[in-house]
């Protein structure tokens, strides 16, 4: 899996992580992002992800890979959720292997920034009804 970059776009909350040895790493890391019950002070019911597919796997690619070059990481996977995600569920992973930590967690730290502000991803809120937050 030598400076491989994998992206995997799957319906519904992410289920376990895969695990996957990498010849030579010395670091690691994943971040897995988690659905919280509050989305701007509101209780929520789930968050509603949608992308814009296949333009959203290529940028996610691309990102991958600029993140493997500009950090010299080993290999990369990035994986989110489309469709409904309820709190406490997993709708966003980053594993990523590299020799040292230090490059790891610059790379992880550079890719969420910049999956955030140019991936076509967006989350809608689906929030509780006044009774249903009130149980």
């Amino acid at each position: 899996m030598m400076g491989r970059v994998e992206v995997k776009i799957l319906e519904g909350a992410l289920g376990e992580a895969e695990l996957v040895d990498v010849e030579g790493a010395g670091a690691v890391l994943r971040f897995e992002g988690v659905v919280r019950p509050t989305e701007d002070g509101l209780p929520l019911e789930v968050l509603d992800y949608e992308a814009y597919e296949p333009m959203t796997t290529r940028q996610l690619r691309a990102l991958g890979e600029a993140m493997v070059v500009g950090h010299g990481l080993m290999a990369l996977r990035v994986e989110h959720s489309v469709g409904r995600v309820r709190p406490g569920e997993v709708s966003f992973r980053l594993t990523l292997w590299s020799a040292h930590r230090k490059a790891g967690l610059a790379a992880m730290d550079a890719f969420i920034d910049r999956m955030k502000a140019e991936v076509a991803l967006w989350k809608v809120p689906v929030w509780l009804t006044a009774v249903e937050a009130g149980r």
